[in-house]
Formats: structure tokens, C-alpha cells, sequence
């Protein structure tokens, strides 16, 4: 029996490391599963969030049929993981609710009560900064006041629900995710994506397996709880690897920003953070894996041509580009979930991967980041590949980046090659995988070109190296009208083979008319599903990969 799989994201970074992960599940690296996905955060307007949390409803609905929503699990193919997502964040909106201070009611109770709850306030953070500033954009940086307010925060969500009153809906998508994990038991798997520098990530990482655990306590009235020596939790451990603007005087000098995350101070919080984690033990005892994941060069600014004059920390307009660091959280997300071996002593274990660096830049082959368990790598190689592919002919050859064609049009040009049993697909069936792909590969904004994630990814390392040659990742119309899909690898060994009379495109196009999808072994039973079947195995046959 497979065991369960969970995912936390937790802060903006972690938010962006589910975005590489549901990518993952996108190109099809998490077969026949069904994983429940968690967002946690404490600035519910985070654009990271929001962002993420529209892939997933995307995804969704590309998966999603009449008698289905979200889809089922498929083998084999796109998009065959089936995701759930709950969001859940702490509430610090309404009078007596916006700080520390407030929060914890520090002027109430007698006086004696009042002069105890102050010395040992202030004893651990800055009275007139720390216990006063805005909750509603995470915590700053100040991740002991961040873990105490997190574990409140699940803590407070369990005793509403045990009451039954004034019930909020992030706490009933919360309590329908640990309902699922209580009822997993021993056969669930945990991982938390997050970083150890900043504010809200750092925070939730030591405490989230216990506030778990407490909460179906405290739901359940002491009548049940989790057994952490038994439920598998991994983790990121995600070092420094972005940089943005220091704030200037003006900023820190306003009310709104008296404590702001401060990007020179990083590599310092990394350093105590990855301290704390190796000597505390409920950390030790409650994970059994933690991935040390960092970026040992110089740091991209995250804020680099945002055109604000300000330090952007939180809210609506934190929309860092992502990173080759948050696709390797998500391949470590991955190793967790299909590995056999898990530790079962009383210690957690550290793992990390490197990549070679030359000429002061980074290359990653496929076997860079996912190694050759059960040749995962080969399988990454093809299947991000066939993606690439797809995206190309729907954005570039059918014209889906400068408008609303792409998948449309290309099952037209199917239809004139009587390939016609997916004529009953919708319109809108075909915007929403023609605007995956642009999320996945890219778009046009009038005539601005838009980096999607994957060429936001092979940009964090250029002019490194990242599978594919420099030509697939072209930017301008020019050179994407020249493109050629069938040769986006660097190793021309994975090239789609042309004859003398037909370019790789028209060969491909007569592949996919003489093949169609295994129905029974890929799991496939709507239209859209065989279609996306059919066009996998078109594609990976196009590109002869040995994975058999």
C-alpha cells in the first residue's frame, strides 16, 4: 500500500517552491497520485500565494470532468497527479488583532498580571518596535515571535472549530487537511516547503509538526492526536539564495515598516537557523529528512526591474521571479515521496546534491537534480522535454502566445488531417491548457515578452547551461517563428527525427495521426485525458528516450 502524500507551503518562498512542484505533476513526474496540498501563510494578499493558488485551480480545471472535479489520478501522461488544495492563513484583520500587543492582550488581567506579561514580553522582543509593528505582511524576520504566533494561530483554529461558533473557512480548510493526515496515520508523508532566512517559512518549519499534532488534540478534546515517531516529515532547510533593495531610511522611518526584513542579514539568519535546527531536538525528532538546499554565489535581487521605489516584502505585489533553487525543493519533495529507505531512529538526516560550476556560472543536466533513483532522471529529461515541446507548438506554431488560439487551432489542423475523435473538446477546455502553458513557457503582453517558469528558471542560471540549447529558449517573435519544437534538447540524440520531404513538426504531426493512447494503462477516460494521453506518447516517442 502507497503511503499518502502531503504538502505544506508555507511564506512566499515556500510558495514558490509549490509552484516548481506543481509543474512537476504537470509534466507528469508523480504518476497515479493524489496529493493533499496545504498553503499556510500569515499575508492571505501575498502574491506569491496567490499566484500559486491559481496554478492549482488551473490545473484543475484542465484535469477536472463533468462528473469529476479536479479529475482522477493518471499513469503515464500530463497532469496525472490529482492535487487538493486547502488554503489557510492566521487572521490578523479586525480591532485587536493587528500586533502583538493586541493580539495577546497585554493591558488585560489584573495589575501583577499585566506587570508579568510585560517584563516577559519585553524580554524577548523590542517593545516599541517588534510587539507594535503590522502581523498582516508576516513577521520581519523576527521568526521567534513568527513561531509563537503560527502554533496560535493552528492552536486558536482547533478550539473554534471544538466550540463550533464563528468558524472562519481558512480554518475549515485547514481542519479538512489534518482530518486527512489523522486518518493517513502512519502511511502519511509530510513535506514542508520553506525557507530558513526570512520571516514566516523559518518560523512554521520547528513548530508545524507539533501544531499539527496539538491540533487534533485540541479539536478532538484529548480524545485522539498524531504520533509523530510514526508520520514521515520532510523538509527544505532553503538557505539565501535571492536578495532585494535595502530599505532606505525613509521606509524604516514609517510606521508601516519600523520592522522590515533586512536582505544583508540572510546569510546570518541562514547560519543560526541551520544551528537551531541541527540542535533542537523536537526539530530532530520530528523530521526524519531535512534537504540543505542553498545557492553558494552571488544572489539574484528579487526585485530587480520591478520599477518600485520601495522594499517589498509581502502583500500583493511580492511576485519574485523564480529560481533553479525552488525547482530543486521540489525534486527533493519528490525524493521523498518515492523512496523506499526512511530513517527510523530519533535523529533527522540531512541530504544535499551538487552541480558543477564552471566559468563562475552553474550547468543542470537532468541527472544534477533528480540523480537516477528508479531513473528519474531519464524521466524528468523526457517528460519536461515533451512539455517544452507542447507548450512551443500551442504558443509559437499555433499562435497561442498572441492570443486565443494555440491548442484550438492545433486541434483544427488535426481535425483537417481526419485525426477527428477529439472534436467534442471545448473552447475553453483548449484557453485553459493554452494558458498553462503560458504560466509554464511564456506569453506576450501586447509586444512585451512574458518569461513563464521554466525560462524564469533556466534564467536564474544563465548563461549556464539548463537540458535544453539556448535556441529553445528564445525571446523575441523572430526567433520563435524560426524555432524548431522537434530540437530543444542539447543532446541531439533526443531530437525528433524529419525525412527528406517533412520537417520534425510534420513528422511528429503523422506520428501522433498513426498512434493514440493506451486507455487502460495510462488511466485515461474523458476525451481531454486520451487527447493529453495521445500527444505523451507521440511525443516521447519523437524524442527516444530509452525508458523501458
Amino acid at each position: 500500500m502507497m503511503d499518502k502524500l502531503f504538502v505544506i507551503a508555507v511564506g512566499g518562498t515556500g510558495m514558490r517552491c509549490l509552484e516548481s512542484f506543481v509543474h512537476l505533476c504537470a509534466i507528469g513526474m508523480l504518476d497515479s497520485r493524489e496529493v493533499e496540498v496545504l498553503t499556510l501563510d500569515t499575508d492571505q494578499t501575498n502574491g506569491n500565494k496567490g499566484k500559486v493558488e491559481e496554478l492549482i485551480r488551473l490545473y484543475n480545471r484542465i484535469k477536472s470532468s463533468d462528473s469529476q472535479e479536479g479529475g482522477t489520478p493518471n499513469a503515464d501522461t500530463f497532469f496525472s497527479a490529482k492535487l487538493n488544495l486547502y488554503r489557510f492563513f492566521t487572521n490578523y484583520s479586525g480591532r485587536g488583532r493587528e500586533n502583538y500587543k493586541d493580539l495577546v492582550k497585554l493591558s488585560t488581567g489584573s495589575p501583577e498580571q499585566q506587570r508579568d506579561n510585560k517584563l516577559l514580553s519585553d524580554l524577548f522582543l523590542d517593545h516599541a518596535s517588534v510587539q507594535e509593528f503590522s502581523l498582516a505582511h508576516g513577521y520581519r524576520a523576527q521568526t521567534h515571535l513568527g513561531s509563537m504566533l503560527i502554533y496560535h494561530g493552528i492552536i486558536e483554529a482547533a478550539r473554534n472549530i471544538l466550540k463550533g461558533t464563528n468558524v472562519l473557512p481558512q480554518e475549515r480548510e485547514l481542519e479538512h487537511f489534518i482530518s486527512k493526515l489523522e486518518l493517513a496515520g502512519e502511511s502519511a508523508r509530510v513535506f514542508v516547503f520553506g525557507s530558513v532566512f526570512g520571516g514566516t517559512g523559518a518560523s512554521a518549519i520547528p513548530v508545524i509538526p507539533k501544531a499539527l499534532k496539538d491540533f487534533v488534540s485540541v479539536r478532538s478534546n484529548g480524545a485522539s492526536s498524531i504520533d509523530l515517531s510514526k508520520t514521515k516529515f520532510g523538509a527544505t532547510l532553503l538557505t539565501e539564495y535571492f536578495t532585494f533593495r535595502k530599505p532606505d531610511e525613509k521606509q524604516k522611518g514609517s510606521k508601516e515598516d519600523s520592522v522590515i526584513a533586512d536582505a544583508s542579514f540572510f546569510p546570518l539568519n541562514s547560519q543560526a537557523a541551520l544551528q537551531f535546527y541541527q540542535s533542537d531536538t523536537t526539530v530532530q525528532r520530528s523530521y526524519k529528512l531535512l534537504y540543505h538546499i542553498g545557492w553558494p554565489v552571488e544572489s539574484r535581487h528579487a526585485d530587480e526591474g520591478a520599477g518600485v521605489g520601495k522594499t517589498i516584502t509581502g502583500g500583493a505585489e511580492q511576485k519574485n521571479a523564480c529560481h533553479i533553487t525552488e525547482l530543486i525543493a521540489a525534486c527533493a519533495a519528490y525524493d521523498f515521496f518515492i523512496r523506499q529507505y526512511m530513517p527510523d531512529g530519533q535523529k533527522a538526516e540531512y541530504l544535499y546534491k551538487s552541480a558543477p560550476f564552471r566559468n563562475d556560472t552553474f550547468s543542470f543536466t537532468a541527472e544534477d537534480l533528480f540523480g537516477n533513483q528508479e531513473r528519474s532522471a531519464e524521466i524528468f529529461a523526457n517528460r519536461l522535454g515533451a512539455m517544452f515541446s507542447l507548450a512551443h507548438i500551442s504558443l509559437t506554431a499555433n499562435g497561442g502566445a498572441w492570443g486565443d488560439l494555440g491548442i484550438k487551432a492545433f486541434l483544427n489542423l488535426l481535425h483537417k488531417q481526419r485525426l477527428t475523435q477529439y472534436a467534442s473538446i471545448t473552447d475553453a477546455e483548449c484557453a485553459d491548457l493554452n494558458d498553462y502553458f503560458k504560466l509554464f513557457a511564456y506569453t506576450y503582453d501586447k509586444d512585451h515578452f512574458v518569461r513563464g517558469w521554466l525560462y524564469q528558471v533556466r534564467n536564474s542560471i544563465a548563461p549556464g547551461n539548463f537540458i535544453f540549447n539556448s535556441k529553445a529558449f528564445a525571446d523575441n517573435r523572430t526567433e520563435l517563428d524560426r524555432l524548431d519544437v522537434g530540437s530543444v534538447f542539447s543532446d541531439e540524440r533526443h531530437h525528433w527525427p524529419k525525412s527528406l520531404i517533412s520537417s520534425r513538426y510534420n513528422t511528429f504531426v503523422n506520428k501522433l495521426i498513426d498512434s493514440g493512447p493506451a486507455e487502460q494503462l495510462q488511466k485515461v477516460n474523458t476525451t481531454k485525458e486520451k487527447f493529453l494521453a495521445h500527444l505523451y506518447n507521440a511525443l516521447s516517442a519523437s524524442q527516444g528516450f530509452k525508458l523501458n
